[in-house]
């Protein structure tokens, strides 16, 4: 009976710190959000703006994850709302990478040329610092938890290191060299990133369940 107890409350305490982990994500994507935005508007910049837009669509994933995190510890399973929550999101990602691709080849061909961003910089450094730390946090509580849904939380953290990484080098290429080209360059190669989680968002909508991505 002791043993029953003592993983009952470690289970309890991993629960509890999935949520704040999660509950992190959200209020650090909600500043990310309005930043990032303010920030590529205002330069001109298609990879930052696209960063933006997809910290946004995270923000309701990272909802749907929280939802289901709550429900994996009821018994009657997902509600019938969040597989329809989650196809929007994944419609959302697909549309955002579709936006993304037209908008960055029609830069390439007008030569559109951004202005540097110091704020969109600070933006990419902060978030490859904080984003690999909450993936660790996550995956480790995921693991320990069984949990589907942090392991969406965490497979879609990873995926916004990635695009900080690449929105890093496009910013600091075109601030240091003057490359005009490296902004819509580095939005073309989030595209298959934000598509890619579209694909998998839809495929887990239906499943519950979603594939890890090679670290």
């Amino acid at each position: 009976m002791y043993g029953t107890s003592f993983v009952t409350t470690a289970a309890a305490a991993l629960v509890r710190r999935g949520r704040r982990l999660a509950g992190a994500t959200l209020v650090y994507n909600t500043v990310e959000v309005v930043l990032a935005l303010v920030a590529g508007l205002s330069a001109g910049s298609i990879a930052l703006v696209g960063f933006g837009v997809d910290s946004f669509i995270e923000l309701a994933a990272s909802a749907i994850a929280l939802w289901r995190l709550e429900e994996e510890q009821e018994p009657d399973g997902r509600s019938e709302a969040e597989p329809i929550s989650a196809w929007l999101v994944g419609v959302s990602f697909l549309l955002l990478g579709a936006y993304l691709a037209l908008r960055a080849f029609m830069a390439l061909l007008n030569q559109e040329a951004p202005e540097t961003s110091a704020l969109g910089i600070a933006i990419a450094l902060v978030s490859l610092v904080v984003m690999p730390l909450l993936v660790r946090e996550k995956r480790r509580v995921a693991e320990a938890l069984g949990s589907e849904a942090l392991k969406a939380e965490w497979v879609q953290t990873l995926l916004g290191a990635w695009l900080s990484a690449i929105l890093l080098g496009g910013l600091v290429l075109r601030a240091a060299f003057g490359w005009w080209w490296a902004d819509p360059v580095a939005a073309l190669l989030m595209t298959p990133i934000i598509v890619r989680e579209g694909l998998e968002t839809l495929r887990s909508s239906k499943s519950g369940a979603r594939q890890v991505p090679p670290v």
